[in-house]
């Protein structure tokens, strides 16, 4: 008999965190995520000022076997005219009864919310975050800020009448094997960009609060017309913010900027999940700090997180210009592999671009939808 109660404890809070730990203790593509991270996500976020979450734990005879996350995301209801709901945080082991328990429990919290439209996910909370379900590219671990599931997830998901809303992409490149067209043209794309006063400069750390605000009018301009696109908040974007400058490369965080106006971004970050993955159970004390401080060289991939470009200053070269410098800088700094994600299945003209720099389409994620 599965059992499902609401998390609504700190001991409970821990053992919904932990849970994927143990679902997964023996899949080497595995990457646990940060226990600190995980908390702050869902306890501290700007996200829950204007938002709901309830979390929930399944059990079996007093063993957990799943966990999931309904979500209210007002934002996006507001901004789309909608009234969807969502899921996200979702793990179980491969029994039909434990996810139907899960989503039965989703669907009554929703439904008291007022939600009557969609049930969409899995989001972590919006697609902002971490979000969809991995459907192809199984044999290998997750880049920093991506998903990670069993293929027997796509069979739970289908059992519960969900179906495909869209495909997520990502991109792989290895060693050199890419066009480099991009970089070859570099000093002819940027005097061309010269003569628009456009120039391409990498992101100033020492003014990183007022870099932050011009950065954050871009993000919700570049990405609007996106499918599930949500503008984060002044607050949700420092968080971001904050998170990434942990972890930034100045070599590779990038703006375009004309008179003093940033018209678009390119961002890639180092693999941290490479480390990650040797943090067992994801917990930075006492010994995990020290691999994150003493292993930072051995990182060996990239991925490309962000490239935005806000309307009116697209197909000038800009994109261009900002994949030849990440190209550039990879390659000077002797990085194995890149990847580039993810993109939305009908974004013809992003995709088109990656693919004609030799990107593969290694994975694929997919955000899934229901009526509720």
């Amino acid at each position: 008999m599965i059992e499902v109660i609401p998390v609504s404890s700190k001991k409970e809070l821990t053992f919904f965190i932990d849970f994927p730990h143990d679902l997964y203790k023996n899949d080497p593509y595995y990457v646990p995520e940060l226990f600190i991270a995980q908390r702050d996500l869902l306890t501290k976020h700007p996200f829950h000022k204007h938002n709901s979450l309830q979390a929930f734990l399944a059990y079996d005879n007093g063993k957990i076997v799943g966990r999931i996350a309904a979500i209210l995301n007002n934002t996006h209801n507001e901004y789309n005219n909608r009234n969807d709901g969502f899921f996200g945080f979702f793990d179980c082991i491969d029994n039909n009864e434990a996810a139907t328990a899960l989503f039965n429990n989703v669907t009554k919290w929703l439904k008291e919310k007022g939600v009557t439209q969609k049930i969409i996910g899995p989001v972590n909370f919006s697609t902002n975050e971490p979000c969809g379900l991995l459907v192809e590219g199984f044999d290998s671990s997750p880049v920093l800020m991506q998903t990670y599931n069993k293929p027997y997830y796509m069979g739970l998901l289908d059992k519960q009448g969900f179906e495909k809303q869209v495909d997520l992409i990502a991109w792989n490149w290895e060693g050199q094997n890419y066009d480099d067209k991009s970089v070859r043209l570099l000093s002819t794309l940027q005097e061309r960009l010269k003569r628009n006063n456009i120039v391409i400069r990498n992101v100033n750390l020492k003014d990183f609060k007022n870099e932050t605000v011009k950065l954050r009018e871009v993000y919700n301009k570049a990405w609007d017309m996106n499918t599930g696109f949500v503008p984060l908040s002044d607050e949700e974007f420092d968080w971001l913010a904050k998170d990434l400058k942990l972890i930034l490369d100045t070599d590779f965080t990038l703006v375009a900027e004309q008179d003093g106006k940033i018209v678009a971004f390119g961002l890639a970050l180092p693999d941290y999940n490479q480390l990650f993955k040797t943090i067992k159970r994801g917990r930075l004390f006492p010994t995990g700090i020290f691999k994150l401080l003493f292993n930072k060289k051995k990182i060996s991939r990239i991925r490309i997180y962000a490239l935005g470009v806000i309307d009116g200053y697209r197909k000038m070269g800009i994109e261009a210009v900002l994949y030849g410098t990440i190209i550039k800088e990879y390659k000077r700094k002797g990085y194995k592999c890149a990847e580039a994600g993810w993109t939305l299945e009908n974004n013809t003209l992003i995709n088109n671009a990656i693919a004609a720099i030799k990107g593969d389409p290694y994975k694929k994620y997919r955000l899934y939808e229901k009526d509720i």
